[in-house]
């Protein structure tokens, strides 16, 4: 099939990095500001850019009884709720909206946290025999062209026809924090696109510079995870592999390794994504979370000058070391 109909969504992390705010809420749950000017719960972002991407239905892994809080926020309007909002036309179009969101999630349980691959395993009943879109719970994706970020991951599993990876080039500083792949760039299409030759989850910038260096990517600079994916059903015989046989990386199941293993046996491709990934499951991340949304927001002009004036405030107080 070339339409992706569903997506998979992994939050099942304790999200120890925003203790103590998540001892009491789930971390996709804390509270984003989101473009339109409405206060959404993270989750809702993530989920309302797959909707207007084209998906219709919708997957998320939770850990055992996390659920609930997802549910709860979905639900509909409770009759004495109704009686608050009445008058607030807004409001009652944010309800309708949950009630629509509502009906497409499918809940499934990461019994014990075994790592991300295994994570996504537990999706394999719902996706089926369909290919699927696969984000992070914690990351919210601003798009700078027309196009969502999803929607051009999935355009280009329309034409590939195989697993898609978003990647964007990334300094070799960064490294550290997401997998990255080697590729031979396959025209002068615009977004690149590269077929993938290797797969390696965090290498050292020592291993990158010998083993994936990506012609026509500027120097320094590597293709690396956007977060978001594009796989075919056959994920999940790699996934039951490293499962099966306990093949683990630093104690979890990755899903990296399976990652490589479909491109040893499939044609993989990675897509140069034009937008921003944004990593709100940390405290610094969360302020540039909330910060990129504000400023492609509605309320663009009045957010940037008030942190403008934040700014100069700031600098009266005490200068700015190196930035």
């Amino acid at each position: 099939m070339s339409i992706v109909r569903k997506a998979v969504i992994t939050a099942a992390g304790r999200g120890t990095r925003q203790f103590p705010a998540t001892r009491s809420i789930q971390k996709e749950m804390l509270p984003l500001v989101d473009r339109d000017g409405v206060t959404k719960p993270t989750i809702q972002i993530i989920i309302e850019e797959c909707l207007a991407s084209g998906i219709e239905d919708i997957c998320i892994v939770v850990s055992p009884g996390g659920a609930k809080p997802f549910k709860d926020h979905f639900s509909r309007l409770r009759d004495d709720e109704r009686k608050i909002f009445k008058g607030k036309e807004w409001a009652l179009a944010q309800a309708d909206t949950l009630r629509r969101i509502e009906e497409r999630i499918t809940y499934v349980e990461q019994a014990t946290p075994e790592g991300y691959g295994h994570a996504v395993y537990q999706a394999k009943d719902f996706v089926g025999d369909e290919p699927f879109l696969l984000l992070l719970g914690d990351h919210v994706y601003i798009s700078n062209s027309k196009k969502r970020c999803a929607q051009q991951v999935m355009d280009t599993y329309a034409v590939t026809k195989c697993a898609v990876s978003a990647v964007q080039q990334t300094p070799d500083d960064h490294l550290h924090l997401f997998g990255t792949v080697k590729g031979t760039r396959l025209g002068q299409g615009d977004p690149p696109i590269y077929d993938v030759e290797q797969i390696m989850e965090k290498p050292s910038i020592d291993f990158a510079a010998e083993h994936l260096q990506t012609p026509g990517v500027k120097r320094g600079y590597y293709l690396c995870f956007f977060g978001m994916h594009v796989f075919p059903p056959s994920l999940f015989d790699c996934l039951a592999h490293h499962i099966d046989n306990n093949i683990r990386e630093k104690g979890e199941i990755q899903l990296t390794s399976s990652q490589e293993m479909l491109r040893s046996q499939e044609r993989y491709v990675a897509v140069e994504t034009s937008g921003e990934r944004l990593d709100m499951g940390v405290p610094l991340g969360y302020i540039e979370t909330q910060t990129a949304l504000a400023l492609s927001g509605i309320d663009r002009t009045e957010v940037l000058a008030t942190l403008l004036r934040q700014v100069a405030k700031s600098a009266a107080k005490e200068p700015f070391g190196q930035v």
